[in-house]
């Protein structure tokens, strides 16, 4: 009997389709593995599109295989990228795990994807730093392969990834193979990453003790050097560089004013709504790092400009944002404030070694210290919740920080 007839005759004798009550199945199972309400609905989603999929292209549940997981990712997605791609095929392995789990597929007819259980936590990590934290995709993707390569290296000693096995010594193991002498920043952001997993392993139940505290903090020296900046007069210099006469020009001039007058972050003008600016209070809420949400007055130049490119240039969109792509599909921004920065510094002929989007956000600080401000004020108009987090941008030279020095204290008191 051919390999064909075998798989014919099991067709026939297969269930059927893949259903809703499959799926339904397939997320309790999500729930019962400790994923969450929002990742389990997610995977739920993505799980349902390709059970509709297999409907309409008339395959059956035992004759699943991976290409149609690529063929299935190829036609579904109308604005695809590698981040939403990677989620849909690792969704559906679990899917296809789980069916083989159930004997609903035969493990003959599929090539096997089984994702190991490090995987799946990892996965849990990032979801929780995600949806819990507030962090953004660049932030996991900088923390995905320090925990990689802690539960890999685990796998390799012992065979799997026991969380209870993990005590502080196996932790300052694992450190001391990957920090150098002298540290660099590589090895503050792996402490830091490590850090966040084991303190997320103590928070979900999987060690008993809280191993964070094991990880020893990377001492650097946050204030020796000085940032770039802008000085005023070079701040309008680019700000000018807009094109007042073309739709771009005026959106990217209203995103600029955003950085410069307020000190915005890329991606609190990138998440900025429609909603958020409230016309009648002159108020602008800030949709902040840690899902905080602050509320900034509404300067005059600033809204000015806000006025001018909805009313004439952002157009009807199902979209909430603020601002949208110029070209379709019109969407929201998502990672282009930072290159909209980059090239008006370059049109207004300047060539700072720092050119994003954060060094409207610096200049802004450095330009509030050589006015006389205090730490305090410049901490309240930048939203820090750190006073030394405001050290960090507001640092200058010697001599415009003698303008706002307190006195040396005198032997006997001040006189």
């Amino acid at each position: 009997m051919s390999k064909h007839t075998i798989i014919a005759a099991q067709t026939r004798g297969c269930p059927g389709r893949l259903t809703e009550a499959d799926i339904d199945a397939f997320a309790k199972s999500l729930s019962s593995i400790g994923y969450t309400n929002i990742t389990v609905q997610q995977k739920r989603q993505i799980a349902s599109a390709f059970a509709l999929w297999t409907r309409k292209k008339d395959i059956a549940v035992p004759n699943l295989q991976e290409l149609h997981v690529t063929s299935f990712i190829k036609e579904a997605a109308r604005w695809r990228s590698k981040a939403r791609d990677a989620i849909k095929r690792r969704t559906l392995y679990l899917l296809f795990d789980y069916l083989r789990t159930e004997g609903k597929v035969p493990p003959s007819l599929m090539v096997s994807k089984t994702i190991a259980p490090e995987a799946i936590l990892q996965d849990r990590f990032e979801q929780h730093l995600q949806q819990q934290r507030g962090l953004s995709a660049r932030s996991l993707q900088a923390y995905r392969p320090f925990i990689h390569g802690f539960l890999v290296e685990r796998v390799a000693k012992t065979g799997s990834f026991c969380p209870a096995t993990l005590d502080p010594q196996v932790v300052r193991d694992f450190l001391l193979t990957r920090i150098g002498d002298p540290p660099n920043g590589s090895a503050k952001l792996l402490g830091t990453a490590l850090r966040s997993f084991l303190r997320f392993l103590f928070q979900s139940g999987e060690t008993a003790v809280d191993l964070s505290s094991a990880v020893p903090t990377v001492r650097q020296w946050r204030q020796a050097g000085v940032h770039n900046f802008l000085v005023p007069e070079e701040v309008e210099q680019v700000l000018r560089a807009c094109n007042p006469t073309t739709p771009v020009g005026r959106r990217d001039h209203a995103i600029l004013l955003l950085l410069a007058r307020l000190g915005l972050r890329a991606g609190e003008v990138v998440a900025l709504e429609l909603e958020d600016i409230q016309w009648r209070t002159g108020e602008i809420l800030i949709r902040g790092k840690g899902g905080v949400f602050e509320r900034l007055p509404l300067l005059a130049d600033v809204g000015k400009a806000l006025a001018l490119y909805i009313r004439q240039d952002r157009g009807q969109s199902s979209s909430r944002r603020v601002f949208l792509r110029s070209k379709a599909p019109r969407i929201g921004l998502t990672h282009a404030v930072g290159a909209i920065a980059r090239r008006a510094i370059l049109r207004a002929g300047l060539h700072p070694r720092v050119r994003g989007a954060h060094l409207f956000r610096y200049s802004l600080a450095t330009n509030m210290i050589r006015q006389g401000a205090s730490m305090t004020e410049i901490g309240e108009v930048l939203r820090h919740r750190s006073p030394d987090t405001t050290g960090i941008y507001a640092k200058v030279d010697f001599g415009a920080l003698g303008t706002v020095a307190s006195p040396w204290p005198l032997i006997g008191g001040a006189r």
